[in-house]
């Protein structure tokens, strides 16, 4: 039985960075109220339009084969047709990390790989393509901004209070002892404990969601209680641990 007893007082659909739709969201209806209470997640995802924007007026680019969607920014683009040295028209995972750090920063390849295990296509193994990768770059400006949030004290770093508050504000009441165990996983880039980079923050964010959207495919009432099986919960837990 897995289960949780702390819910969150929030009524509205979080602003939050949404996974692909290759990662299996479904939409739900508004969960009925148990008790006054509800979980500890919002039922409502946000949406969120990857690789467009009315800001631009780019129609879709062809690349190798593949097609990125109608308003990509051509900073995308670029960065894509950089690093596909071989035009595959796909890139893996060496080549999506030299291409984030034109636009963001040099993410650590345990971020890199949770970060295709979520954006790449099923039928892909271990590449992703124009798609797939301009969804993954406007998710990632999402979780910047978020991040800079809620960086209160422009440190360049988030402390459990500040992620407490920016998983708050995505719909996750995480409970403290969660917290602590998220906070403890990671370092802040220099060996010191108890502080997120960005990079660190990409990777926590990304898994308290993904895991949360997993657990609410079996929670269909939004109770915030799920039976499941052995075999069930190590399929849902083990690639968020070794990807």
């Amino acid at each position: 039985m897995a289960s949780s007893n702390r819910y969150s007082s929030q009524s509205y659909s979080p602003s939050a960075p949404a996974l692909p739709d290759s990662y299996g969201q479904e939409s739900h209806p508004s969960p009925p109220r148990h008790n006054g209470q509800q979980p500890p997640y919002s039922s409502q995802h946000p949406v969120t339009n990857y690789g467009q924007s009315s800001s631009y007026g780019y129609s879709s680019v062809p690349s190798y084969g593949g097609y990125f969607p109608p308003g990509t920014h051509p900073e995308i683009i670029r960065s894509f047709q950089m690093v596909d040295k071989d035009r595959s028209g796909f890139i893996d995972e060496r080549e999506l990390q030299e291409a984030l750090s034109s636009g963001y920063q040099r993410f650590s390849l345990r971020t890199i790989r949770l970060l295709m295990f979520l954006f790449k296509n099923p039928n892909e193994s271990l590449r992703i393509g124009p798609s797939e990768f301009a969804a993954l770059w406007n998710c990632l400006g999402q979780w910047r901004a978020i991040f800079v949030r809620f960086d209160r004290d422009r440190s360049g770093k988030i402390d459990s209070m500040e992620l407490r508050d920016a998983l708050f504000s995505l719909g996750y009441a995480v409970p403290p002892s969660v917290l602590q165990v998220l906070i403890s996983k990671y370092d802040d880039g220099s060996g010191r404990r108890g502080e997120l980079n960005f990079d660190s923050f990409v990777e926590c964010g990304m898994i308290v969601k993904g895991l949360t959207e997993k657990f609410k495919e079996k929670d269909p009432r939004y109770t915030g209680s799920a039976t499941l099986t052995y075999d069930t919960f190590m399929s849902m837990i083990i690639p968020f641990l070794v990807s």
